[in-house]
């Protein structure tokens, strides 16, 4: 015998002593461990003989199908099942009764040779049967003028790979017709595109020149209610030159059509 133990491959010995069909087994084995992940947990039970199954609860209720040949007992959070014949694969809820509460989904399974050992199912570490839903993430930061007007300038001047990321900012609809921004009439204003971030809205605006001389931009000729206002060029080319466009990046505590009110 101790010849024929020598020879055997240990995987195979370890099957041939632990589950070979009528092998009692041994009543100080430690019980099967599973950690309920939310994964229906697989039980198999045999049949003609009594399995344990401990749950992470003082109580609990168990919803089992009346036409399973299953008798089930249910005892401070231990489930005591036996089978009286086999069954195929049926999915039962446990309800844990505990503060946590919650809800464990098995697949139990009836044979004639199968391992009566006890099983036991954890919580995950650190967490209830059924964690709670996920927490909303930590809000940003709230950004200063400075930085909404570098957020801005990236994004309508920097390569795309080297563009911020938007999340910290949410955008805004903004309408694309002409408004009247800058006193004097000789440079028009478009709309291009807003954010809100907090109580604060950013809004980029295209300025053109219409005047057959160079404008110089000054911040005292806008008009509306702006916390800041900052131009990418401060001096705009005449008409028809490539650099007669520039853009205004503007920080209100209103959306733009309301901080310029009725002004046309």
């Amino acid at each position: 015998m101790q010849r024929l133990k020598d020879c055997l491959p240990l995987g195979l010995l370890l099957w041939c002593l632990g589950t070979a069909p009528g092998l009692a087994a041994d009543p100080a084995a430690p019980p099967d461990r599973v950690v309920w992940d939310r994964t229906p947990i697989r039980v198999v039970l045999p049949v003609g003989a009594e399995r344990l199954v401990h749950f992470p609860s003082a109580a609990v209720r168990v919803g089992v199908p009346a036409h399973l040949p299953l008798r089930t007992l249910s005892v401070d959070g231990t489930v005591y099942w036996q089978a009286a014949a086999p069954f195929e694969t049926t999915r039962v809820v446990v309800q844990t009764l505990d503060e946590d509460g919650g809800h464990i989904l098995l697949d139990l399974e009836a044979r004639e040779a199968a391992p009566d050992v006890p099983l036991q199912i954890l919580r995950p570490a650190g967490r209830p049967v059924d964690p709670p839903a996920t927490p909303a993430p930590a809000p940003h930061p709230m950004l200063d003028y400075v930085a909404l007007t570098r957020f801005a300038a990236q994004q309508m001047y920097a390569p795309a790979r080297l563009r911020p990321d938007e999340t910290q900012l949410r955008r805004v609809p903004v309408s694309r017709e002409a408004i009247p921004l800058l006193r004097g009439g000789a440079v028009a204003a478009t709309p291009l595109i807003a954010w809100r971030h907090g109580g604060l809205y950013l809004t980029v605006v295209r300025l053109q020149n219409q005047a057959d001389q160079a404008q110089i931009l000054d911040p005292r000729d806008l008009r509306g209610d702006w916390l800041a206002a900052t131009f990418q060029h401060a001096r705009l080319l005449p008409r028809g030159d490539e650099a007669d466009t520039t853009a205004v990046y503007l920080i209100s505590r209103r959306p733009l059509a309301e901080t310029l009110g009725g002004l046309r």
